[in-house]
């Protein structure tokens, strides 16, 4: 959207959606109707320092000036908690939770999801309902609008894969430990995902070969390649921080397999690249299945399609012969910002389930 229209929309809305990760912090912006008005995604590589966050709110309060009125409401999700930049999960969540904090305001409500709407004064004690919560904030907004589904947002790094039933969010494991056995998490995305983490042989010339265990490319050159991954979620260095164009990409994978882009033409490299795509989507593939095996009315279920990889929900939906429904039109956001919308999703939903949840002034001191 445009800086104009952006500035109007602000002047209506009472409702900023944050879903803080540890690659991306992603900002949506709702008004008391339940509008979505716009939605942004900035890099934000946590690991390196809470600057980056900080820079990030910076960027927010450039958008959106009344993001720094006392009397707005900045609804919170985050995954930003894992980054190795912290000794552990609860050490994240308190040091996100501090940082927003100082910056804010004091309507500042943390997603906890069974324990309700937190303050930041309870994100010490909270932390494990925080954290790693924006996927069932997402699951749950879903859920409001489609009886039986399944969710499949596909990001930049992983891919979550929740089951909805009878209108409820009927997920196994809540955390990232038990949703990585259940299958109902696979740490695989679109753009960050380094392709020795894909596949370890891949078929190259008709001979199947090993693949180096190097970060030589990552799976944003597949993508690239195929004319899949628009340039604008592309935010990220490259592996070798070289450019993001067609012959680097063909670069990159060629040093996957010990080889040099010169040994073949760019169509070869294309055809390399949609290997890697089928093996990315079987492996995601496998973790449907198993998801929705464990619920039989979704035996034929839509998928609900999310996050900047949705593209490859929506094939998993032709190959199944599924239904599928985008989250951006799901959640009846105006077609201008919609594909944001889906690309950002648990922003979203955390600025719709505020504007939804009655005790969002009234936050819960402590978790239960």
């Amino acid at each position: 959207m445009s800086a104009a229209h952006s500035a109007a929309a602000a002047t209506d809305a009472i409702a900023f959606g944050w879903d803080v990760g540890g690659a991306h912090v992603k900002v949506s912006l709702a008004d008391r109707s339940g509008a979505v008005l716009d939605v942004v995604q900035w890099a934000c590589p946590l690991w390196q320092g809470l600057d980056h966050l900080e820079r990030t709110v910076d960027l927010v309060f450039e958008r959106w000036p009344q993001a720094r009125a006392a009397d707005a409401l900045h609804a919170v999700t985050m995954t930003g908690e894992m980054v190795d930049l912290f000794a552990d999960r609860a050490e994240g969540v308190r040091a996100i939770v501090a940082a927003l904090a100082h910056r804010l305001g004091t309507r500042l409500r943390f997603y906890a999801g069974d324990a309700g709407w937190l303050a930041a004064d309870a994100g010490a004690s909270g932390w494990r309902h925080i954290a790693s919560a924006n996927w069932l904030a997402t699951a749950r907004s879903v859920a409001t609008r489609a009886a039986n589904a399944l969710l499949v947002d596909i990001g930049s790094t992983t891919t979550d894969i929740i089951p909805i039933v009878g209108g409820r969010v009927v997920a196994r494991a809540s955390t990232d430990a038990g949703r990585l056995a259940t299958g109902e998490l696979v740490y695989q995305g679109v753009v960050r995902t380094p392709l020795c983490g894909i596949a370890h042989r891949i078929d190259f010339a008709g001979v199947t070969v090993n693949v180096m265990n190097e970060w030589f490319a990552t799976s944003a050159d597949i993508y690239r390649l195929t004319g899949e991954l628009d340039p604008v979620y592309d935010v990220h260095p490259s592996a070798d921080q070289g450019p993001k164009t067609e012959a680097a990409s063909c670069a990159r994978l060629a040093r996957m397999i010990g080889r040099d882009a010169p040994e073949a033409t760019t169509i070869e490299w294309r055809r390399f690249a949609q290997r890697w795509r089928a093996l990315q989507l079987r492996e995601i593939g496998v973790n449907l299945a198993r998801v929705a095996a464990a619920h039989p009315p979704l035996t034929a279920a839509p998928l609900v399609g999310a996050g900047c990889g949705r593209f490859l929900a929506a094939a998993l939906a032709r190959e199944e012969a599924r239904g599928y429904l985008d989250f951006g039109a799901l959640a009846g956001v105006p077609e201008r910002c919609a594909a944001w919308a889906a690309t950002c999703a648990p922003s979203v939903a955390v600025a719709l389930l505020a504007l939804d949840g009655r005790d969002i002034d009234e936050p819960r001191e402590r978790a239960a």
